[in-house]
């Protein structure tokens, strides 16, 4: 069945949707030609038969993954113009821009099919509701899907090939600072440096975060913290029990590098969710990785105090 055939009189009375996505903010910035490829999928429609302005183009999704249907507004928008059949064709430039997910993909797929909406892309022109057509889309959303994963894979395995050896640049806690070849130093401010070493002193005296935080606050004593992330500016505030016991619980004060002491998943909802690892489930634990304000065995006894507190 060629194009032409596909295209209905029926289909040219509805609303043909174009949907427009690149995945990060770099890509819409930099890759301009995918962009500009993507909005020439108008002229596809106006040669199909349907007029200007009755072409419309969805491209609130820039800067956001295909992976989930979630926070995307415009791919949502478009699931429900289709459902309730005003569209008559829904244009992307390939399936990864529409969904990298094939529930979301088939989804979409069915209610195409359901409501005689045909779909166009690249390579060609497909109506769902031919079994043949429908066979290619599901082998492309499945293909797109595997290449998301792949893609993953690729990048997590190079990030943890790096943590295995200790060379993955992290974000540092307040007190440790990158030199300019890239090594872990302590903070070259004194004042930080100071603060942070009457803090480990005082837990020591006081044997708990909450006694800590009572001292500091009856000596008058501030606590520093990161200001605005990148501009490398320092903030001094009240000393807070929660920073406390993240400052307690961090093994970089110790000279140790540490990473995945923590698990994030997102659920069906969108929500992200993280959960703390004991000490045998982190991926990596280099001790003695660079200079330290107290030593492992004092952090150990310091994990073991905060336990029985």
């Amino acid at each position: 069945m060629n194009s032409d055939s596909k295209v209905t009189p029926e289909h040219l009375k509805r609303t043909a949707y174009l949907y427009i996505r690149q995945s990060t903010l770099r890509q819409v910035f930099e890759n301009t030609e995918s962009t500009h490829r993507q909005y020439g999928l108008k002229q596809r429609a106006i040669v199909l038969g349907w007029p200007e302005e009755r072409i419309e183009v969805i491209d609130c999704d820039q800067a956001h993954s295909a992976d989930s249907a979630v926070e995307r507004d415009g791919f949502q928008r478009l699931v429900a113009e289709v459902g309730l059949g005003k569209a008559g064709i829904v244009m992307g430039l390939e399936v990864s821009r529409l969904a990298r997910n094939c529930a979301d993909w088939h989804r979409l797929m069915q209610i195409c099919a359901i409501t005689s909406t045909l779909i166009l892309d690249q390579d060609g022109l497909y109506d769902p509701g031919h079994f043949n057509d429908r066979l290619v889309l599901g082998l492309k959303a499945t293909m797109s899907e595997a290449e998301l994963h792949i893609l993953k894979a690729r990048l997590r395995g190079g990030i943890n090939s790096k943590a295995q050896r200790g060379e993955l640049k992290m974000a540092l806690p307040i007190g440790l600072v990158y030199d300019p070849a890239q090594r872990v130093v302590l903070d070259p401010d004194k004042q930080v440096q100071d603060t942070l070493r009457h803090f480990f002193e005082t837990f020591r005296r006081c044997g708990s975060a909450w006694g800590t935080v009572k001292a500091f606050k009856k000596e008058g004593l501030k606590f520093a913290k990161h200001g605005q992330a990148g501009s490398g500016e320092v903030i001094w505030e009240q000393l807070r029990h929660s920073i406390a016991l993240d400052t307690l619980r961090n093994p970089r004060y110790a000279g140790a590098f540490c990473f995945g002491r923590s698990r994030t998943w997102k659920d069906p909802d969108g929500k992200w969710h993280c959960v703390s690892l004991p000490r045998e489930k982190w991926a990596t634990l280099i001790k003695g990785a660079h200079p330290a304000y107290i030593s492992w065995e004092e952090f150990e006894e310091n994990q073991t105090r905060l336990q029985q507190n």
